[in-house]
């Protein structure tokens, strides 16, 4: 329990660290956000937080904190929480808990950096997109060479 007491004061302390930010900047909040930020929101934390959790290429970052299991689908890990840092592996390998933090930081971002941020939003969205055709086009080959 007191790791995730740890984990979840230390988000309170990281989202009021962002909404210091933003009341100094004196950016306004939006009344509403908008239909096409929520959607462009939704999908780039979807994959960010993927991409930070599972990917082949940020288990590096994930190291420290966890044991390898095994592959798990296209490019992804499973990868299991070590020891005493039980807590910290927990969150960096569930995309899920990655992406509370994820897009916190995307609607900060978006709040002090908008053009950046949707930017790079636009880019996580892409890939996104990017990743759904080659597992299609993996599926239709599939199906129509008879591999599997």
């Amino acid at each position: 329990m007191g790791g995730y007491l740890v984990s979840m004061t230390g988000f309170g302390a990281y989202t009021a660290a962002w909404a210091t930010a933003v009341r100094r900047r004196g950016r306004p909040l939006p009344d509403r956000p908008l239909p096409w930020d929520v959607a462009l929101t939704s999908v780039a934390t979807f994959r960010l937080s993927r991409l930070l959790s599972k990917a082949s290429v940020t288990s590096p970052l994930r190291a420290p904190f966890t044991r390898y299991v095994g592959p798990q689908g296209p490019a992804e890990l499973h990868e299991e929480a070590e020891g005493g840092r039980g807590t910290v592996g927990e969150l960096v390998t569930c995309p899920f808990c990655t992406g509370v933090w994820v897009v916190s930081s995307l609607t900060a971002g978006q709040l002090l950096w908008p053009r950046a941020t949707r930017t790079a939003m636009g880019a996580l969205t892409a890939l996104a997109g990017a990743d759904a055709l080659h597992l299609a086009y993996g599926a239709l080959v599939s199906r129509t060479t008879g591999d599997d």
